[in-house]
């Protein structure tokens, strides 16, 4: 998000410092544009040269369809749907493609749409600190970024592999082509962008998520993208309404992705939020919404226990007592780590269960922190 990055750190190439992000090595973590399964993108078939969302199902710890608490607008989620396998194409395309699963249009119909909260309160330091390690994996958010949406990248020797030097961009949201090189005069050249705003999610929900989910919702591949630093100076924290990529033929995806943000941490839309989606859509009405964390399912109801017959010959044994369902999960899984889940005696955690993310599940098999 624009009012963020113009504080990044623009420290000298030779204090192995560099402005952080989120994500963690490119083939690690993809939430934005992996081919990992659970997860989202739009593609690039339904909508002429689009990326998808991040590559998620359609909720981060909380279904798609769960208003914010207060709101009265609550719907069911869309069913997910098997993966296509084709890759994405076009100028402005991620690397690789997450998995799919609703399509965007849906999605939006879930979101609640209400006015815009005040901004009182709001800082940046209410999600965090800016670019923290929240894979644990020894390097911010904005190099792990940076390893996976940048090519022929360089990356400093005695750093692990983790602070990138130097890259090419291929832009989405003006589809050019930049040089990034880090350095004090720069590293501004390429910037982290919110794709929903930290200031925009303030307004529409996020003040009402917990310290440990603002923090996720600001580090989280599917809500962060290397861009042209000045179109996200430019975006700063506006919505759908308010400013769209300049590159048309990212739009479907751009706004397929910021519907899967605010679906996978039941934030809303203003009216004419909302509506700027949808015209946007509109043209590509097949475009597939890349979503957070699968959503949780319920707990399968006990069979009912047989009744003996009414005459028997001979006694016969009681029916076994109905197995007892298992309590239900909380909306809001999170973990911030492998050693977080297995504590929480969840590991291995696999696709489709309360708390599964492509972070946790290195490998993308569809298993987690085994």
């Amino acid at each position: 998000m624009g009012e963020e990055l113009r504080r990044i750190n623009t420290r000298g190439a030779g204090n192995g410092r560099v402005p952080s992000d989120t994500g963690r090595r490119r083939g690690a973590v993809d939430w934005i544009a992996c081919g990992v399964a659970g997860l989202l993108l739009v593609s690039s078939t339904a909508c002429a040269g689009t990326a998808a969302v991040p590559g998620k199902s359609a909720v981060e710890s909380a279904s798609p369809g769960v208003a914010p608490p207060g709101s009265a607008t609550s719907r069911s989620a869309p069913t997910p749907v098997a993966a296509p396998t084709a890759a994405l194409t076009g100028a402005s395309a991620p690397h690789k493609q997450p998995a799919y699963a609703s399509k965007a249009l849906e999605v939006l119909a879930t979101l609640p749409v209400k006015g815009r909260a005040p901004k009182t309160g709001y800082s940046r330091g209410q999600f965090g600190q800016a670019w923290a390690d929240v894979d644990r994996n020894g390097c911010d958010t904005r190099n792990d970024t940076l390893r996976r949406d940048l090519t022929a990248e360089a990356l400093k020797p005695g750093t692990r592999g983790c602070v990138v030097l130097s890259g090419i961009l291929k832009d989405p949201y003006t589809a050019r082509l930049i040089n990034f090189r880090r350095g004090a005069d720069t590293s501004s050249a390429v910037q982290i962008d919110h794709v929903v705003a930290l200031s925009d999610a303030w307004q529409k929900g996020a003040q009402r998520l917990s310290p440990a989910q603002r923090l996720a919702f600001a580090n989280d591949p599917l809500n962060l993208l290397a861009v042209d630093g000045p179109a996200n100076m430019q975006k700063s924290d506006g919505d759908a309404a308010t400013w769209l990529p300049p590159n048309k033929s990212y739009r479907c995806a751009y706004v397929a992705r910021q519907i899967s943000v605010k679906a996978s941490y039941a934030l809303w839309v203003t009216r004419a939020e909302h509506d700027a989606m949808a015209r946007i859509l509109a043209d590509c009405p097949g475009a597939l919404a890349p979503t957070g964390r699968q959503p949780t399912t319920p707990a399968p109801a006990a069979p009912p226990a047989r009744k003996a017959p009414a005459t028997a010959p001979a006694p016969v044994a009681p029916a076994p007592p109905a197995p007892v369902p298992a309590a239900p999960v909380p909306a809001a899984v999170y973990y911030a780590n492998c050693t977080a889940v297995r504590a929480a005696g969840a590991a291995p955690i696999r696709l489709g269960q309360p708390g599964y993310s492509s972070k946790l599940d290195r490998d993308g098999d569809g298993v987690g922190c085994e």
